[in-house]
């Protein structure tokens, strides 16, 4: 029997659930809060560090007062790939917080690890190379969204409407001055 089949089956039959540890597992609580023992990744998640950007999933996502669906809505967004910094996680929903510094919740599943970021302020140049010098690709308009492609440094390769680029990560919102990421 697999660890899967066997950690469902003592779900659904109590008596099957092993009292005692298990040399190189670790104990988890069931939904029942019953302790159950598995052996890592084959069931655990990985916590994800806290804060985190993450991007909206869809093109409607409600915003709520506490971590529930009976709290009231504090705000509808209509932008799919806006990129928001999730704070604080309680089950399936996270708190986040927007560009203009807005805090609610928002459940999990309207969330995407694809990085986006926010262009904030003016219009910037999205340049050939990551160099302060380097020649224009395109112009982009504050409030423009666009897709991390990398990030090293001061830079991140960008692309928004089949151009990429390079900005200084001081020029958007949605990644962190000391964060890098790889294509």
């Amino acid at each position: 029997m697999s660890l899967l089949a066997l950690a469902l089956a003592a779900f659904a039959n109590p008596a099957m659930i092993r009292s005692g540890p298990i040399p190189g597992a670790e104990p988890l609580a069931d939904p029942c809060g019953r302790i159950v023992y598995c052996f890592g990744a084959a069931w655990a998640q990985d916590k994800l560090p806290l804060p985190r950007f993450a991007s909206l999933q869809s093109g409607e996502v409600n915003m709520r007062a506490g971590p529930g669906e009976t709290y009231p809505i504090l705000w509808t967004y209509q932008r799919a790939g806006l990129p928001v910094e999730i704070i604080e996680e309680f089950d399936i929903w996270r708190r986040i917080r927007d560009h203009d510094g807005v805090v609610g919740w928002v459940k999990s599943t309207l969330l995407v690890g694809k990085r986006h970021v926010l262009v904030r302020d003016s219009q910037r140049p999205l340049r050939k190379s990551p160099e302060a010098g380097a020649l224009p690709v395109a112009l982009v308009d504050p409030g423009v969204i666009l897709k991390v492609l990398e990030c090293a440094g001061d830079w991140c390769r960008l692309e928004v409407q089949g151009y990429k680029g390079w900005l200084m990560k001081t020029e958007f919102w949605g990644v962190y001055a000391a964060e890098t990421l790889e294509d």
